[in-house]
This record gives structure tokens, sequence and C-alpha cells, in this order.
């Protein structure tokens, strides 16, 4: 992603959107979104359903366009770049800007293709066999599939799975890893793994996720952006963000206080 006229960032933010809109055709999901998003911490978004968390998360890897309708304005800077300029590599976006869903999909491959997979078609000349064992044990599953390493990738528990598509994220050296839903159909026991997990991941890598649980929001995340729905167009818009902390127990707007009340939403 490198170019002679580069814009000069912030060395604090991993990513930023400005004026940030995102339409699937005529409708508008997102509106004017400004956030900047800080280097290796965790930053939750949250908010009511409908109102663009998901849209928001895979505008910071273009994701959306995979959606034939999509339609992107504003800007995402990242590495001092815009990533929607038309001289950028959408496949070399995303290899940068890794992603998680919200369900476990590996491939129908082994538990070592699952790793191996994404870093060989980006052309990884390392040792193979030494990366997926770091990516693994980054993923904290080294331990658990050391010894079935050509298992199928789907003989997985759901936490597994999950936990293997982390590694398989990783394995690509992203800076970011994006999460949509990562816990939402795993267990409790599980969901506190990949939360432990996503604390130990800040040491490396920034992290930004969606979801619907405020206690997850609270426990895992440092920074929290809350989304709502603008009334007079119906479109997702940034009520308020800030540290956790601040937004959890003492945030600015009347909205924010009533969805983490449970007043609404």
């Amino acid at each position: 992603m490198d170019r002679a006229t580069r814009i000069t960032d912030n060395g604090a933010w991993a990513i930023e959107a400005r004026k940030l809109r995102v339409y699937y055709g005529d409708f508008l999901a997102i509106k004017d979104v400004d956030l900047r998003i800080v280097r290796q911490k965790i930053t939750a978004i949250i908010g009511p359903s409908g109102c663009g968390k998901s849209t928001m998360l895979r505008a910071f890897n273009r994701m959306n366009e995979l959606v034939l309708t999509a339609r992107t304005e504003g800007e995402v800077l990242f590495d001092g770049l815009n990533i929607y300029d038309p001289d950028v590599d959408p496949v070399e976006v995303r290899r940068r800007i890794g992603m998680v869903f919200q369900k476990p999909n590996p491939f129908p491959k082994s538990i070592y293709e699952n790793v191996a997979w994404g870093a060989r078609i980006n052309g990884y000349r390392g040792d193979m066999d030494e990366l997926v064992e770091e990516s693994l044990r980054q993923a904290a599953l080294w331990d658990e599939v050391k010894d079935k390493l050509e298992q199928s990738g789907l003989s997985l528990s759901g936490g597994q799975q999950q936990r293997l598509c982390i590694a398989r994220a990783i394995a690509v050296k992203p800076d970011i890893i994006l999460m949509d839903e990562p816990a939402s159909a795993l267990d409790p026991i599980a969901t506190l793994r990949i939360e432990d997990l996503m604390r130990e991941l800040t040491q490396k890598y920034t992290i930004v996720v969606v979801t619907h649980n405020m206690q997850q929001a609270a426990r895992v995340s440092d920074y929290t952006a809350f989304f709502s729905l603008d009334e007079s167009e119906r479109a997702g818009v940034l009520i308020e963000y800030g540290p956790t902390q601040q937004i959890f127990t003492a945030p600015r707007e009347k909205l924010t206080e009533d969805y983490i009340t449970g007043r609404f939403g």
C-alpha cells in the first residue's frame, strides 16, 4: 500500500473513518461516521439491531464491496492511505485487516491446512510448520491440536473452530483483526476463552469487535463506540465514542445511557 503521496496520520490510530457513508442501493446504512480506532487496544461497537454495526466493521476492510449493491463514500485511513482510493488493492487491504465472523467457518481441510492456506496463497516463503505452530499458539489452540493437525478443522468443537479461524487470520500477519460477534454462537466457557484470547492478542494486534453483549463489551474492550439509528433517515449513526469505563459509567449522551441501562434496544 505504498504511494508517493501519503496522508499524514497520527501513530496512535490504527485506522480512522472520516465522514463515512455506506449505501446498499438507495438505502443509507451508516451516515457520516468519524471514528478513530486506537492501536493495540480492543474497541467494541455496540448498539441496537439494524444500526449498522456490522456494516461499519466491514467498511474497515472493504468487505461491504462483496455485496453488489454496496457503495461507500468518505474515507478510511490506514497506514497513511485511504483504503478506498482506486489505486489500493482490496485483497491487500483484507490481508492487512483480517476478519473473524460470527459463526466459525473453518475450511473443509485439515487443521494444518486451515492455518497455512491464507499464508500460502499470499506467497509465504518461510517455514510453514513454524508459522502454523506460532499461529495456533497465539490463538491458544496449539496444545489441544498439536497431535491431530491432519484431522479436519470441522472435527473441532465450536469454540475450537473459532480459535482456529483466529489462527487462520493471524497467519497472514495482519495489523488489525475485525471480529463480528465472535462468541455469539459459543457456550459461556468457550466465550470466556475467546475473550481471554482477545486480551492476549492486543500485545501484537488492534482488535475491533461488534457485540450485542453489553457485559462482554464492558469486560473485554478498552474503548466503546455506541451506534444508533438516525430518526429521520433510519441510518446508523455514531452517538458516542470513548473509553469503555466512561461509556458504561458516565455516558455523555442520554441515548447511550438509555441503551446501556436497557431502556431501549
